[in-house]
């Protein structure tokens, strides 16, 4: 099946490119909006500002093509800033309005724990992923040996609605959005593709959900 990879310049594309390789697909790294129309699904990477990545995006008119996809029901994941930028809006570096898929927008992470001690951030390395339901495409979760995933962020996602968010995390005793999702539209928090084994079994089974989208249509 055919992979879309957005590029808007702001992506660690290669290794998401190596993991859907790993996983069979064919994977088209491109921000043609008629190349974007012959894809099965979409993964919208996303390494660094917010306010820049909208930016881009509009520019591209990729902001819109997104917002589209609603209709058609083709998959797309947004990966780290990528699931950031399917929220209302971002306070990072001022107000920057998003692509308002998901409900809730992104704040910085809270400089000290409940103890007021200080904490690092960003938020940087493994943590186990919370379930607290499981959709079918997640079938099998319970056979999993670990939920354990790598994340690299400084802002995180609040106000988020409770039926939307599959899985869940904690950093310094902050509430953390890990695995979200709304139709057709998923997003991770985290790296699936520097994950090891749990990051390829939740890549695998968001590919099997564009592969079922493909027999649908």
């Amino acid at each position: 099946m055919k992979i879309g990879v957005i590029d808007y310049g702001m992506g660690n594309l290669y290794s998401v490119e190596q993991a859907l390789l790993r996983l069979d697909c064919e994977v088209f790294i491109t921000s043609n909006l008629d190349t974007l129309d012959q894809m099965d699904g979409y993964i919208l990477p996303g390494v660094g500002a917010y306010p820049d990545a909208m930016s881009r995006l509009s520019e591209l008119g990729i902001d819109n093509y997104i917002k589209q996809l609603a209709k058609t029901n083709k998959p797309l994941l947004g990966i780290c800033l990528g699931m950031q930028l399917l929220y209302e809006s971002s306070q990072e570096n001022g107000l920057t309005v998003g692509l308002g898929i998901l409900t809730g927008n992104i704040q910085k992470f809270e400089g000290t724990d409940s103890q007021k001690q200080r904490v690092r951030i960003p938020h940087m390395g493994w943590n186990p992923l919370s379930f607290t339901h499981q959709p079918k495409w997640l079938h099998d979760l319970e056979k999993e040996d670990s939920t354990h995933v790598y994340f690299v962020h400084s802002y995180v996602a609040q106000n988020t609605q409770t039926d939307e968010v599959i899985a869940s995390s904690t950093y310094a005793g902050q509430f953390v959005p890990g695995l979200v999702q709304k139709d057709n539209f998923t997003g991770m928090q985290f790296h699936p593709e520097k994950s090891g084994t749990f990051g390829k079994y939740l890549l695998n089974q968001w590919v099997g959900q564009v592969g079922e989208w493909r027999e649908q249509t």
